[in-house]
């Protein structure tokens, strides 16, 4: 399948509506969050989406798209693991609120993945 912009890319698409949802969970996290959990958790969310659009600027170079694919995914990883710190830390305390999150970054991570895997085998982008 061709790409005309990232926009076009179900994994910006999940990626940017993931990172909205995060900034506006993380505004309900305690106050003595904001300089710690609740900042890192905002920028990694939304370096999962700055990542792909980066990349895709780059898609003329495989080598290049697939680095800041890997960077996405990357980025992630890490959203999970702030979502798991501040459930185990009792900041986020809503169980279901940290599973859909969880389980949502988990699927992202595996469409990048997967992604990424195609972009290796040549998947082709229109320029």
């Amino acid at each position: 399948m061709n790409y005309q912009s990232y926009k076009d890319l179900d994994i910006y698409k999940k990626a940017h509506k993931l990172a909205i949802e995060i900034h506006d969970l993380s505004l309900k996290l305690p106050k003595f969050e904001m300089y710690e959990e609740e900042s890192q958790i905002r920028r990694s969310s939304k370096s999962v989406a700055s990542n792909i659009v980066e990349g895709f600027g780059r898609r003329r170079y495989k080598a290049e798209f697939v680095k800041f694919l890997t960077y996405s995914l990357a980025s992630c990883d890490e959203t999970r693991e702030h979502l798991y710190t501040l459930f185990e830390t009792k900041s986020l305390k809503d169980k279901n609120n940290y599973t859909y999150f969880f389980e949502e970054y988990d699927h992202l991570g595996r469409m990048i993945t997967n992604f990424i895997k195609s972009v290796e085998l040549g998947h082709k982008t229109r320029n």
